[in-house]
Order: structure tokens, then sequence, then C-alpha cells
């Protein structure tokens, strides 16, 4: 896929994950109101913290979802992305 994000836009693939309580229930995702965790796919221009292939978290209702090939992606902000997880 070749996507290059305007300005200050991150451009992000992520995965929604299943999680499970003690008991082995799945929590619905209408449950969840915690950061979701990306990888960076393009930045923008203007962006100057985030690089391409970043582990990124940012809020569930931030940016704009879309999809394309099939998979989901979103464009978000910089400025709505939390913190870069270093692992």
């Amino acid at each position: 896929m070749n996507f290059k994000p305007l300005k200050d836009r991150v451009f992000v693939s992520y995965a929604e994950e299943e999680e499970k309580t003690k008991g082995g229930l799945y929590v619905p995702e209408t449950a969840k109101e915690k950061p979701q965790k990306g990888k960076v796919e393009a930045v923008g221009a203007e962006v100057k913290e985030i690089k391409v292939g970043d582990s990124i978290l940012f809020d569930k209702y931030s940016g704009s979802k879309v999809k394309m090939n099939d998979k989901e992606y979103l464009i978000i902000k910089e400025e709505d992305v939390l913190g870069i997880v270093q692992e």
C-alpha cells in the first residue's frame, strides 16, 4: 500500500485485541474504555517526534477509521498520540 498522510497526520495500523476476564469471559468492544495500541505505517511532513514503525498508544475514539485492502487503519493527528511504546 502506498499512502502518505498530509501535514501533522499519522497513519496507523492496529489490531483490536480480544480480552478475557480471569473467569474466561470475553469483554465486549463497547465496554473497553482504554487507549489503543498501533503501529505507525506513515507520517505527514510536519510530524516531528513519531517515525514509521513506532508502536504508539492513542485514545479509542480519536482519529478517522479507513478501510484499505480489506484492513482497517486509523488516521490521527500527532497531538492525539498519547505516547510511543518502547519495547
